[in-house]
């Protein structure tokens, strides 16, 4: 059956384009090109009244949006193996291997942690979307790490709640090219649609928020290892941030800039601290993975030129 939906703007969120406040709803779980698409139906409307994508939005406004009936389910279990660091009756964490798509997507249909996660969780509800089912933030594909996914209903409103407010803490380690004026810092530019290319993302005027807090843990030859953590969430925001100060992420092969990846398969990103609270007990819970060992292996290899490794 169709569903309708109530969602009241936020200070944060006045004066932003429609489509993209909608958009940055984590817990609609839907694209902005889905948004607007629903926008064009007339299934948008604020005070009984249809929208147009670009309009405005108003803190303490209303938004009516009915969503159609969702289609069947589009990914299949598949049996792949798995890294889990934690999973009880209301969540999973895992630890995702570089390569590994999250959610199925055009051109990624089969083979994608959703698979994975359906073929280990045979009741794992359709929540969020039929094909990002219990999804509750995602990893570019070669960026390794942690990644929590909600096994119900109940947990996934308040992963996602405390996504809102910023009460799930992730922190990433990464090696960049380069080393940063300071010993910390704070990226603090928007970010949108590269305005030529559209696969990619950039710092552009008209883009959302975004803010990215960076420590240099270690300094290597021509390198640093940065422990970096987000204020917000937007597409490929470490790697963006970075390479707009002119500190990319090593063997990234968007937006990299250098050829000499040390043999990466990909870029040099590893979600490696997930904090959150459990969705029904209230407990706290701390999550670490260690660096995947094709990057431990260049680290050691820039040691041992500075003379400080092994």
């Amino acid at each position: 059956m169709a569903e309708t939906l109530a969602i009241t703007f936020t200070p944060e969120e006045e004066g932003q384009r429609l489509d993209a406040a909608l958009a940055g709803r984590i817990e609609l779980g839907l694209s902005r090109s889905r948004i607007r698409q629903l926008i064009d139906e007339g299934l948008v409307t604020i005070a009984g009244r249809r929208t147009k994508p670009a309009q405005k939005v108003t803190a303490g406004e209303v938004a009516e949006m009915m969503l159609p009936a969702p289609e069947p389910m589009a990914a299949v279990a598949e049996e792949m193996p798995l890294d889990i660091v934690y999973e009880d009756n209301d969540l999973i964490v895992v630890n995702k291997q570089r390569g590994l798509v999250v959610h199925p997507a055009p051109g990624h249909r089969r083979g994608t942690l959703v698979n994975a996660l359906l073929a280990h969780c045979p009741d794992l509800e359709e929540i969020n979307s039929v094909i990002r089912p219990g999804i509750v933030h995602r990893l570019d594909k070669d960026t390794t790490g942690l990644l929590v996914v909600a096994k119900n209903a109940r947990a996934y409103r308040s992963l996602v709640d405390q996504m809102r407010r910023r009460a799930i803490h992730r922190g990433y380690l990464t090696l960049v090219w380069g080393r940063p004026e300071a010993e910390a810092g704070k990226v603090i530019s928007p970010i949108g649609r590269h305005p030529v290319d559209r696969k990619r993302m950039a710092v552009v005027e008209s883009g959302r928020p975004a803010v990215t807090h960076f420590v240099v843990r270690e300094e290597l030859p021509n390198h640093s290892l940065l422990e970096v953590t987000l204020e917000t969430g937007r597409t490929h925001q470490i790697r963006v941030h970075l390479a707009y100060i002119g500190h990319p992420v090593v063997a990234d092969p968007v937006y990299g800039g250098r050829r000499n990846g040390f043999g990466l398969a990909g870029q040099a990103l590893h979600a490696a601290t997930l904090e959150l609270t459990h969705p029904v007990s209230g407990r706290p819970l701390r999550f670490e993975a260690p660096l995947p060992a094709d990057f431990t292996s260049v680290l050691e290899r820039l040691r041992v030129d500075t003379g400080t490794g092994l």
